[in-house]
Order: structure tokens, then sequence, then C-alpha cells
């Protein structure tokens, strides 16, 4: 009786601090240039100390609730993630044309893009659960290349995930310049990015003498790891497919970066 006892004591025990750890999300505005951009913060409040701090950068459908679900699948991990806005607005696309066309305005004005992704990471940083010197970005997709092109500029990240993006330079990466280290989590038959593009992108790394990981699933297409990734695909007709298990295998190989890179043993 004694040990039944102890046994259900444990796992009520157990129960209980699970109901503690609680992910809180919350909508945030903030202004870039006057624009009013529309973001997602999501977070344990159970874990009382700073941790590192991740942004999410949505795919050229928009600040929509995939985004979100990935903040909030970063916040489970014990991260505080923010899901930021780079179209303003919080705007979404509903068709391939409306999606390219923000993409492209966001894409042919590098310096606003720097400027919307640098005011989410202040707000992130500036959050009671964030430790500002640990930061990292991922992004999806358009959300793969924009977090690539802010590693090559320099911002002050300790790692950047790329899950299928577009690996083509707007400023290609400089020797001494990247901070972050780079994982790129590729489908190795998707059709959006051609080997070429591959090629190039190897080369300017290694020129660049960039920290970075390039990993291929194989059999995975374009937007893997969206499971609508089917719908659209049907819908528009175009090469999207999720795939489970490249899905599962690159949020795992994301985790390892982070722990390497987030681990207390390897800070300065």
């Amino acid at each position: 009786m004694k040990l039944l006892r102890w046994g259900m004591l444990a796992v009520l025990g157990l129960a209980w601090q699970s109901a503690l750890a609680t992910v809180q999300t919350k909508e945030v505005e903030y202004t870039v240039e006057g624009q009013v951009m529309r973001g997602f913060i999501a977070y344990d409040d159970a874990i009382k100390q700073k941790r590192p701090g991740v942004l999410v950068v949505h795919e050229w459908w928009g600040m929509n609730d995939y985004a979100r679900k990935r903040a909030t699948m970063l916040a489970e991990l014990g991260y505080t993630a923010m899901a930021l806005d780079m179209y303003g607005e919080g705007k979404q696309a509903h068709h391939p044309e409306e999606a390219g066309k923000f993409a492209t305005e966001v894409k042919t004005n590098l310096p606003l893009a720097r400027a919307r992704f640098m005011k989410a990471m202040e707000l992130l940083q500036s959050q009671p659960s964030v430790d500002p010197k640990r930061i990292a970005a991922i992004g999806y997709c358009f959300g793969g290349a924009v977090v690539l092109e802010m590693a090559r500029s320099g911002m002050d990240l300790a790692a950047v995930v790329s899950f299928h993006g577009s690996l083509d330079a707007i400023e290609p990466a400089q020797p001494g310049k990247v901070k972050a280290r780079i994982l790129v989590a590729h489908g190795a038959d998707d059709p959006f990015v051609p080997q070429a593009q591959i090629d190039a992108f190897h080369a300017e790394m290694k020129a660049a003498q960039v920290d970075y990981e390039f990993k291929a699933y194989p059999g995975a297409k374009h937007s893997f790891t969206n499971p609508d990734a089917d719908k659209y695909g049907q819908q528009f007709k175009l090469p999207l497919e999720y795939n489970a298990a490249a899905d599962k295998a690159s949020w795992a190989d994301m985790q390892a970066l982070f722990k390497q890179v987030f681990d207390p043993k390897r800070e300065k």
C-alpha cells in the first residue's frame, strides 16, 4: 500500500508540474518606418530563467497560423519565439500570384527587409523571458531566404535555419561578416531550387568561410514541413508536398544545432 501511495503521489506530482508548464501566447504590434507590423510571441511561463529567443519568418503566404504554430512549438522546447511580419499589417496571400507580389516587394528592397527584421529582433530581445544575447532565426520558403540574407548581412544571430528556402543571394556573404551558424534544410527533390543554385551556395559559403551545414532530405519536395502543402499543391497545381519524415528529421536537426550554439558550456 505504501508503494502504491508513493506511486500515485509521483504521478500526481508529474501531472501538477505539467499543468504548470503552460505555453503563453500573445499578438503584438510594432511599427517600422510608419508601417504597422503584426507579430506573435510564445513562451513557457513555467520557465523562470531567461532563455534564448528564436525569430520565425513566415512562408510567402504571409504571417499566418502556420508561423504561429512553429513559434508555439519552439516555446514548447523552452525558447521564447516570435513569428514576425515581413509584409506589414499581418497581410496574407491567398493565391501564388499575390504571394509572389508580396515576397518580391520585400526581396527587392533589402534595406526595408533588414529594418523589419531588426525591429522584430529588438522586440523579441526586450521580452522579460529572453536573454538578448542569445538569438536565433528560422524561416520557411520565403522566410528561409530571408533568414539566410540576414545572416549574410552580419546580423548578430547565433544561428539561422532555412527550411526549404531559396539559396540565391541578394548580397553574397563576405569573409568575416557572417556571425551565425547556418543550417539549410533542403528537400532533395525540390524543383524550385536547381542544382546550379545549390552549387553556387556551397561555393559562396566556403569562400566566405561560413560555419554551415547543408542537409538534403531524400524524396522531399518544396514546402515539405507544412501539412497544408498537399492542399496548396493540388489547388494551384504546384509541386508542393508534405513529407512527414523530412519534417521530423529537419526539426531534430534544428534542435541539435540550437543545443550546440546555446549550450552554456560553449558560452564565452
